[in-house]
């Protein structure tokens, strides 16, 4: 592997870390940033996007860097979801290797509310305060609290979504579906802010609500790391 390019690991949701010291000014133009970096930093993952964008938000509160591309694949390896592709910029490759090596170490925490069998998944997502990682995806207000609310296959989503709302007094900031958000993925994506209590327990009850929906087509739906939502 070239000096100028650097693996910095891996993670849950078959994701990778890299680092471009220097990024080829040829490709770096066709890459449509709105901001020209030296180096970049790269998060890619198979499934998960939630968790990865949210792990993606963290990483750059810690780190001189900004959030120049987030991508939702279609893929969750064949599931309801969406791969991902996150790019960080610095002109400093130390900023861009380290935001890649806190978001692959939060990684563990976000993916603590993904819970699934094999019908389907939901996902819940929440911080006290967000930045420019869920502003670049969703459309949060930085600095605000937010939350995401997932249900695969969507039907379940839709019904996440609505008892989010009723259950606390939050903002809707966006809502994805099949055919509008998302990458034609089978769920509703479900995007809140609000006051921070607020939000927490509009995505808690979408969550109850979600698991019980979703073991109706199949076994009790787990999560594969502790819930950090509580």
């Amino acid at each position: 592997m070239s000096k100028a390019i650097e693996f910095v690991g891996t993670a849950m949701g078959d994701t990778i870390g890299l680092v471009i010291a220097n990024v080829d000014k040829s490709v770096l133009e066709k890459m449509n940033f709105e901001t020209k970096y030296r180096s970049i930093g790269i998060i890619g993952g198979r499934t998960g996007a939630g968790p990865h964008i949210m792990a993606a938000d963290e990483a750059v509160k810690a780190t001189n860097t900004e959030i120049v591309s987030i991508q939702l694949a279609r893929d969750t390896k064949g599931g309801a979801g969406h791969g991902n592709l996150i790019i960080f910029g610095s002109d400093d490759v130390s900023d861009s290797r380290r935001a890649v090596e806190v978001a692959l170490k939060d990684l563990d925490r976000t993916f603590g509310d993904v819970y699934g069998n094999e019908a389907g998944h939901i996902e819940l997502q929440y911080t006290a305060r967000a930045s420019y990682a869920c502003n670049k995806a969703f459309g949060a207000p930085i600095g605000k609290a937010f939350g995401i609310c997932v249900g695969a296959p969507a039907a379940i989503g839709v019904v996440m979504a609505d008892t989010a709302v009723k259950s606390a007094n939050v903002e809707v900031v966006g809502y994805a579906s099949p055919a509008s958000g998302t990458s034609f993925s089978n769920e509703v994506i479900l995007q809140i802010c609000g006051d921070s209590g607020a939000v927490r327990q509009a995505v808690i009850a979408a969550r109850e609500i979600g698991c019980e929906l979703l073991g109706t087509l199949g076994s009790k739906p787990k999560n594969d790391r502790p819930s950090y939502i509580i």
